[in-house]
Formats: structure tokens, C-alpha cells, sequence
């Protein structure tokens, strides 16, 4: 092992046993301060307790008109699906067939009246 090498390898294993020690202190300096600010804090409490804190009270905020747009948007919304979750559609399609089947009957009524007026004409 050359001078180099070994200047390098002392300097970097001082440097770093100097770094591990210095940040293993700082943690230990500021796990206590924090410690002994909690056990100030406990024992100021039993000597001089502070007062209870009071009830936060109750804020009404007036919505927005945009945001009162949205909720009135999204009732109207929320009763269409609804209203389309409980339709009862076979119910709708027979209705429609129903009404389809006494159009076309009216149709061909109408049909058969027209061909015999025509058949009377002739």
C-alpha cells in the first residue's frame, strides 16, 4: 500500500468515525431536548393545569352561487337515475307495443275503409 492510498484510506475512515459520531450526538441532544420539554410541559400542567379548552362553535357558510348551481344540477341528476333505475321496462315495452299494435290496427281499418270506398267508385 502506497503513501497515497493510505493517506486517502485514514483520512476517509477519520472523516467518517468524525461524521458517525457527530450525527449520533446531535440525535442524542435532540431526542433529550425533546424529552425535557415534554416532562416541562407535564409538570407545569400538575402545578398550574391549563384552562379546558372550549367547544369550537358551529360556522355556517353560505354556498356560492356556483356551488348552489352544482347541487341543483346533481338533485336533478341523481332523480333522473333514479327514475330510470326504477322504471319497470317490460312493462314500458308492452305499453309501447300495446299502443303501436292499436295504431297499426287503426291503420288498416282505415285501409280497408278507403279500398272499399274506392271499389265503390269504381
Amino acid at each position: 500500500m502506497g503513501f497515497t492510498t493510505g493517506l486517502l484510506a485514514g483520512t476517509t475512515l477519520t472523516s467518517l468515525t468524525l461524521y458517525l459520531t457527530l450525527s449520533l450526538h446531535t440525535r442524542n441532544r435532540l431526542v433529550q431536548a425533546s424529552l425535557l420539554r415534554q416532562q416541562t410541559a407535564v409538570l407545569s400542567n400538575i402545578l398550574d393545569p391549563q384552562p379546558p379548552v372550549p367547544e369550537p362553535t358551529t360556522r355556517i357558510a353560505r354556498a356560492g352561487l356556483l356551488e348552489t348551481a352544482k347541487d341543483r344540477w346533481n338533485g336533478e341528476l341523481e332523480r333522473e337515475v333514479r327514475l330510470v333505475y326504477n322504471t319497470d321496462w317490460r312493462r314500458v315495452r308492452e305499453g309501447v307495443e300495446d299502443r303501436l299494435a292499436g295504431v297499426i290496427g287503426r291503420l288498416r281499418a282505415k285501409g280497408e275503409e278507403v279500398k272499399e270506398e274506392v271499389k265503390r267508385e269504381v
